[in-house]
């Protein structure tokens, strides 16, 4: 086994991972990011992120906004309304004094411009194909193993940050996660309708589950529709025709028809966070540390803000890098923005998919009202667009 020691060591070469890099090395701070892919195997994946207008913020941050901007689809709009009411609550961009409410990006996209920005850096070393076999840690320093290529490593760092979405959470030692399991799935995929989208986003909550229809491109838009497993798992053996008229009905006429339909994929919806445990010289941010229902768009961008509260935390530190004090301010700074998404993303879930008798007329109300009241809509964009 070869052993060398790094400062800061990066387990997971994703947007999330290569965004922490970056606002080090604009910083002029080195890291060594670990990822299991081969480098660049991440830039033709076409799903689609859905980004905060706080998103759009750090990417500016990092210069690679300009470069983004052009492969991204603007939200100027959120309409949110209830299937079988006349309840429904609509947000605009300018209300709030925001170019958007948000942005759709596929996931190659942002992971082609990050791998372009990583190299103009000599302080960043990508190590690609690196599988990260274990992470144990004491003291003084985490040790992280990692196989490549036949060969077996071993980096001794200050600091190992766990950004890899939790793929290998469960081999590092110390770290127990909460998991509860929706027992719904989410299928996503790309349509196309009779009706230009206008830059307008929807929320449609059913009695089986919440559905978001976000713009993406100029005509297309990315669909996200989640419900029991009984439900969705059939959805992806439906023919294409039948596919759309099942979802359309779902649905209903704002945008016309749907034309076409791409391919259809699931996954199991989980809502998932670390406990708090005290790990010296590891961190854990991303989905690797909060894993979010899609419903309202919020995981992705918390797992940015803590990127970038961590690389805040590691310029300026007083204290030993990777120490016990540091990182007890960083879980502190970030648990309020993690748990507020955690709680928001489960209430919406849970009471726009409960069916009691009567209930349904009162989400009716609730939109209604929603929709009147400025103070709450003003503070659900702050939460949306920068988590506070």
């Amino acid at each position: 086994m070869i052993s060398t020691s790094e400062n800061i060591v990066i387990v997971g070469g994703g947007p999330v991972g290569m965004v922490l890099s970056l606002l080090l090395a604009k910083n002029n701070i080195g890291s060594t990011v670990l990822e299991v892919r081969k480098q660049g195997a991440a830039n033709q994946d076409t799903r689609a992120l859905a980004l905060s207008y706080g998103t759009r913020r750090i990417l500016e941050k990092l210069g690679v906004w300009q470069s983004l901007s052009a492969h991204a689809t603007a939200i100027n709009t959120i309409h949110v309304s209830q299937k079988g009411s006349l309840g429904r609550s609509v947000l605009q961009a300018f209300d709030y004094q925001q170019e958007a409410l948000g942005y759709v990006l596929s996931y190659g996209a942002l992971c082609t411009v990050l791998n372009a920005e990583l190299e103009r850096f000599p302080i960043i070393q990508l190590i690609d194909e690196a599988q990260a076999d274990a992470i144990t840690y004491d003291a003084n320093q985490a040790m992280i193993r990692y196989s490549r290529q036949g060969e077996v490593f071993q980096l001794n760092t200050q600091l190992a940050v766990l950004a890899d979405g939790g793929r290998s959470l469960e081999e590092a030692a110390g770290l127990k996660r909460e998991t509860r399991e929706y027992g719904h799935d989410a299928l996503i995929t790309k349509v196309s309708a009779e009706l230009p989208h206008n830059n307008i986003a929807y929320e449609r909550f059913a009695a089986e589950g919440p559905m978001a229809l976000l713009p993406n491109g100029e005509r297309d838009f990315s669909l996200v529709w989640t419900g029991k497993k009984a439900l969705i798992s059939p959805l992806l053996d439906l023919s294409d025709a039948e596919f759309l008229t099942q979802f359309h009905a779902q649905f209903g006429d704002r945008v016309g028809r749907f034309l076409t339909v791409e391919k259809r994929m699931t996954f199991p919806l989980k809502l998932s966070q670390l406990l708090e445990v005290n790990t010296p010289h590891l961190v854990v941010i991303g989905n690797a540390a909060q894993t979010m229902h899609p419903v309202a768009g919020q995981g992705f961008n918390v797992g940015l803000r803590d990127a970038e509260v961590l690389a805040q935390q590691i310029v300026h530190a007083t204290t030993e890098i990777g120490g016990e004090e540091m990182l007890s301010a960083y879980r502190a700074s970030r648990k309020t923005d993690t748990k507020n998404g955690l709680l928001f993303t489960d209430f919406l879930v849970n009471i726009f998919s409960n069916d009691i008798l009567g209930f349904a007329k009162l989400r009716s109300t609730g939109l209604g009202l929603f929709d009147i009241v400025k103070p709450i809509k003003r503070h659900l964009v702050r939460k949306m667009s920068f988590g506070k």
